[in-house]
């Protein structure tokens, strides 16, 4: 029986979400093709093994969220030591949400150890988490994406007042702010005024030294899963109408006002149209095994936004991505095993192109 790492937590801003996605992971992985070992990597980048019980977890509130991973000095459970991970998995499942576990630097290490794992490679990871990367290439690939601008913590250090004037010539107002390198709407905040803009910034670079500054569109919030390798398959697309007035962390997790409709209510050839953009911008980052691509639609004049693209997306199985394949087909207990399939499926060709090579 195959042993299949559910590897969970990390050192992101994104910790809590990540202990909800392996709570259900773990609730629904078939027992009797693979045997789960949950690993739990606390915030300060320690891992253990938890044999706790995850049973009822659901939202970030639980108590157990904090408590389930060791993170005390006096809690006196061993770490692991990384170089034991071949030893007790046959197969990585990460559900890391965020830096260092979505960025490429657990693919890299679990690349070192040689175990195969679910998801994007390192690179694909690396550039999709990071929201200024992903647009130069998308804008590269010809895909069609929001104004938007950049800024650096030095840049904005040395000339504050300038950077700020520059992002108002460029976009004007209203703006997103957001953190380069997180997700689950960490970080982000809409500013209308220059003020606001002053506050938006500040926070922001709280938990990034880069920051992407984006036009504020009217628009509705649509997302698609892609599922695959060289060939992917999408999903039914979906739309979020958040209770606050953006889609923030309280609106994902805690609010409860936030309404899914899936499927969207939209023409059919808007439709195909976002199936069609999802592959292409899945594929110019050369992304494999899974990802959810979220877009915008403009009001005003029905045009077609790509926003950005996760490669570890919520996993709980009340999370968009699983959502979306349960309306195309595929039940939650089935997208884990396809995932792991195109886990081992990647790793059974680069093992191929490596022995061709090395003849």
């Amino acid at each position: 029986m195959k042993k299949i790492g559910i590897i969970f937590g990390g050192k992101s801003a994104e910790h809590e979400i990540s202990v909800l996605s392996a709570a259900s992971v773990v609730g629904a992985i078939d027992r009797a093709k693979y045997d789960p070992v949950t690993i739990g990597v606390n915030k300060e980048g320690r891992w253990f093994l938890i044999e706790e019980s995850f049973a009822g977890i659901k939202t970030p509130d639980d108590p157990r969220v904090k408590t389930l991973i060791p993170c005390g000095a006096d809690d006196s459970r061993p770490a692991i030591n990384l170089g034991e991970l071949p030893a007790l998995l046959d197969f990585a499942f990460p559900v890391l949400h965020g830096p260092y576990g979505e960025d490429g630097k657990l693919q890299g290490l679990l690349e070192m150890l040689g175990l195969p794992y679910s998801g994007c490679g390192v690179a694909a990871s690396a550039i999709a988490m990071d929201k200024i990367f992903t647009r130069e290439i998308w804008l590269r690939a010809g895909l069609p994406v929001c104004k938007h601008t950049a800024l650096s913590i030095d840049g904005y250090s040395a000339n504050p007042a300038g950077e700020r004037g520059r992002v108002e010539r460029e976009l004007g107002y209203p703006v997103f702010v957001k953190p380069a390198n997180l997700g689950s709407s960490v970080g982000i905040s809409k500013a209308r005024d220059a003020n606001a803009l002053k506050s938006a910034i500040d926070r922001a670079f709280l938990y990034d030294s880069r920051l992407i500054i984006e036009e504020g569109v009217d628009c509705r919030e649509l997302e698609i899963g892609v599922l695959g390798n060289e060939h992917p398959d999408v999903s039914a697309i979906g739309e979020i109408v958040p209770g606050a007035e953006f889609y923030d962390y309280d609106s994902k997790y805690r609010s409860g006002d936030t309404k899914l409709f899936i499927p969207a209510d939209i023409p059919p050839e808007t439709a195909k149209a976002i199936g069609t953009l999802a592959r292409k911008a899945y594929t110019s980052l050369n992304a494999e095994g899974f990802a959810r691509v979220d877009f915008f639609i403009d009001r005003k004049n029905g045009e077609i936004l790509l926003n950005e693209i996760n490669t570890i997306p919520g996993f709980t199985a009340y999370s968009m991505f699983p959502l979306l394949w349960r309306e195309t087909g595929v039940a939650y207990e089935d997208l884990i095993e396809r995932i792991i399939g195109l886990g081992y499926e990647r790793c059974h060709a680069e093992n191929n192109r490596q022995s061709n090579n090395a003849r």
